[in-house]
């Protein structure tokens, strides 16, 4: 029998991107992301369903995700699902469903508005610009390595 665990996902953080890192150094984001689905009920009536879910980046994409994205921001996520089940202190059995990203690709324009992150000039496009790279840190992921769908 086949299997498949591939989800594609578009929607708006409902926070800002949370960075953490695992002992070993590797960097892990936790994007919090809200999906709309409209459709129309029985009765011909537009209907609006919201679904919350949390997206677990990895590597340099979270490194990414953090220094360009903001709550609000709109984003699209190729991944897999992935369940995690735990103990709480009080002995109750938690469980949840996740998405692990494999890819994510910022929707919409970029607005600077972390720790003086710029975008470099709309009409150079594909030029790389030194001085956007220097003004955010040397140690920086520069815009121009993301790839930005507008």
């Amino acid at each position: 029998m086949a299997n498949l665990n591939k989800v594609f996902l578009i929607g708006n953080l409902t926070r800002d991107p949370e960075l953490r890192y695992t002992p070993a150094g590797v960097a892990v984001a936790n994007l919090g992301l809200a999906v709309n689905r409209r459709f129309r009920d029985k009765s011909g009536e537009l209907k609006e369903d919201v679904c919350f879910l949390t997206v677990t980046v990895w590597d340099k994409q979270a490194e990414a995700c953090c220094q360009y994205l903001q709550k609000g921001s709109p984003i699209f996520v190729e991944g897999v699902l992935q369940s995690r089940s735990w103990e709480t202190t009080d002995g109750q059995k938690r469980s949840t469903i996740d998405v692990r990203a494999e890819r994510v690709q910022f929707l919409g324009k970029f607005t600077p508005g972390k720790e003086g992150a710029e975008f470099p000039d709309e009409q150079s496009s594909g030029s790389s610009s030194a001085s956007s790279a220097n003004a955010i840190g040397s140690e920086a992921i520069n815009p121009e390595d993301v790839a930005w769908d507008e």
